[in-house]
């Protein structure tokens, strides 16, 4: 039985370590970047992100981001077989990171997706924009999404 359990101790307390075992894999910034970006919630609209995680990998990702305080899961209002994921004050804190990343790759990728009337409306004033974002998030909002998106306002 121990030999299944996991290591929940961090390899150092140096910062960058600390970042790196909460989210260091692609997959656990690409949860979080669809709740921000697009307003998934659930199992199954994770799955459908365009870089095709697998179910198991997907099921251990979701409950490591939740283990680790950066999600919180919850009933769905109408639907109860599912569950609706939601970012904890610590994830909602991976916000200015993924505007910083999205900015990053906006002026390296020459094929990169982000919005450059976007990513300059972030560099513009980071502070107020980092705070929209993440009261958008915390409503219940996103970036881009189908229901209350933040860049049509």
């Amino acid at each position: 039985m121990l030999a299944c359990m996991k290591r929940v101790e961090n390899k150092s307390h140096c910062p960058v370590n600390f970042a790196l075992e909460t989210f260091g894999d692609a997959w656990s910034l690409l949860i979080v970047r669809d709740i921000v970006f697009w307003g998934k919630r659930t199992y199954g609209e994770f799955l459908d992100s365009s870089e095709g995680i697998a179910t198991n990998v997907l099921a251990t990702r979701l409950a490591h981001l939740e283990q680790r305080g950066v999600l919180s899961k919850g009933p769905h209002e109408t639907d109860k077989r599912k569950d609706v994921y939601s970012l904890t004050e610590k994830g909602l804190g991976l916000i200015p990171i993924l505007l910083e990343m999205s900015g990053w790759s906006a002026q390296y990728d020459a094929e990169t997706t982000a919005p450059q009337q976007f990513v300059a409306s972030v560099y513009a004033d980071r502070d107020k924009m980092f705070r929209l974002v993440q009261d958008t998030v915390l409503s219940g909002g996103s970036l881009f999404g189908a229901e209350r998106p933040l860049v049509k306002r």
